[in-house]
């Protein structure tokens, strides 16, 4: 004898057309289109059900995808499952160079060299950096910045600007 269901997704008709409309809205993120589809496929209130293991086949996503969404639905509801949480430890809450640090890193290295030195080096650009700026900012922030950027430090002797 099959094992009753521990997670039931069961719909009002006004979150099944939210869901159906924010699931066909341009400029919302592939994550949540894909939780208003399993929700919807997996609703006891409106036919067709699917099974979670065809939904995650149908969806192409994995089954514990398909089992997290219904248990994060059933436990703390539809807002819930329609909101993407962010880490704290995520990329851009501990980044230390924001666009005004970087256009400043960036002005500084395109200038000449300090003198007795023939070009900027990342630790110059880092002392240079901690005098201009309260706070420090590491090597390889300086780095990173610099290399998204495509900055060359050998590029000429006068700066690292692009020709």
């Amino acid at each position: 004898m099959a094992r009753p269901k521990k997670y039931v997704v069961q719909l009002s008709d006004e979150d099944s057309a939210r869901l159906q409309k924010l699931a066909k809205k341009k400029g919302v993120s592939q994550t949540i289109i894909k939780r208003c589809q399993i929700l919807l496929d997996v609703d006891e209130n409106h036919t067709p059900v699917l099974k979670q293991t065809d939904c995650a086949n149908k969806r192409q996503v994995a089954q514990k995808t398909v089992a997290n969404t219904v248990k994060q639905y059933c436990t703390e509801g539809l807002d819930a499952v329609l909101t993407l949480k962010r880490s704290v430890n995520s990329d851009q809450a501990r980044r230390k160079v924001d666009g005004r640090t970087e256009a400043r890193l960036i002005e500084i290295a395109c200038g000449p060299a300090p003198e007795g030195h023939s070009r900027w080096t990342i630790r110059l650009l880092e002392d240079e950096m901690r005098v201009i700026l309260d706070e420090p900012i590491s090597r390889e922030a300086i780095r990173r910045t610099l290399k998204k950027t495509g900055l060359n430090l050998t590029a000429a002797t006068i700066g690292v600007c692009q020709a």
